[in-house]
């Protein structure tokens, strides 16, 4: 047998899923705006349901509307006739996907949520359909064919879909000055809500943790006092507890560099006077900055007085996944 050309099948799926994706384009009418409009005005959540490789769109459009933020949760049609339709409110607003537009699970629960009031969007491939006649706007997201050579495996249509229900949640976002602060509060594990949500007060080290000494340690001391703690650095503080200067990895090399005898040499004899600090309660990122601008790997964080409260250096950085 031949060998099978893979790519050029692949071509073709993405190519048959482009253009239906494209299609979309002038689709979009008074019906997406009354969709937008019920989403916008909608006191309680947005319920998207469906069946089959719909339902499973309908999860992700769910999870997309919930982390954009639109309140949304995904209820299974099969199940909502059996039970869970007690999830659904008189102020919620549903979203149903169906293809056909006559799925039997979802058509079931049309005369209910007509009677609760509740307004109803649909996502379908038939305009005709029942769904897209009992909906105040429906989605039109039909397809002339599925990438599926036997025109059967549901593919474009699931794609079409789904971008559909991606061009809802940004335009809902954007329609409410979603940010990405506010994007950062429901994503609090991922890389940007780290980066947003996270302190210099939840990651530097004080207390016993902080390396501290006195302008008058001896430098071998102080040397002592970096091991123990081990953040590659010191703080020196004055009489009334300021942050007067700092020693760090790279001044020791430096002080090497001198021929300075670390054994009998003092601590405030080599230490940099003018060290950069960051104020406490600021965010790690905006540390990160201060490091990089400054081409340092460590810092104090001080309060209003100039008291050093924290040291962390970038690997504390590293650990807590901001940078």
């Amino acid at each position: 047998m031949p060998e099978f050309n893979y790519i050029a099948s692949a071509r073709r799926t993405i190519e048959m899923e482009r253009d239906a994706v494209h299609s979309l384009l002038e689709r979009l009418d008074q019906h997406f705006n009354a969709a937008c409009a019920a989403l916008m005005a909608c006191t309680g959540r947005v319920v998207v349901t469906g069946m089959g490789k719909s339902g499973h769109i309908g999860k992700k459009i769910a999870a997309t509307l919930a982390s954009t933020g639109t309140p949304a949760f995904f209820v299974h049609p099969g199940e909502a006739s059996h039970g869970d339709m007690g999830m659904i409110t008189r102020q919620d607003v549903v979203i149903a996907l169906s293809n056909s537009g006559n799925t039997a699970e979802v058509v079931t629960l049309l005369p209910l949520l007509k009677r609760l009031g509740i307004p109803l969007i649909s996502i379908t491939g038939n305009p005709e359909s029942i769904m897209a006649r009992a909906a105040l706007a429906n989605l039109h997201t039909g397809v002339e064919q599925e990438a599926c050579p036997l025109n059967l495996a549901p593919t474009s249509s699931t794609t079409t879909a789904l971008v559909m229900g991606d061009a809802l949640a940004i335009a809902l976002l954007e329609a409410r000055g979603f940010s990405a602060e506010d994007f950062a509060f429901s994503h609090p594990g991922g890389t940007l809500g780290r980066r947003l949500l996270l302190l210099v007060d939840d990651i530097m080290h004080s207390g016993e943790s902080m390396p501290l000494v006195t302008p008058d340690t001896s430098l071998r001391d102080a040397l002592l006092e970096m091991t123990r703690k081990g953040l590659g650095l010191t703080g020196i503080t004055d009489e009334q507890g300021l942050l007067a200067g700092i020693f760090t990895d790279g001044d020791l090399r430096r002080t090497l560099d001198q021929s300075i005898d670390i054994r009998t040499a003092g601590i405030a004899e080599v230490m940099t006077r003018k060290c950069k600090t960051v104020q406490q309660g600021i965010l790690a990122a905006e540390a990160i900055k201060v490091m990089e601008d400054g081409k340092i790997s460590g810092l104090f964080v001080v309060d209003a007085q100039h008291r050093p409260v924290g040291a962390l250096n970038m690997h504390d950085l590293l650990r807590a996944g901001v940078v």
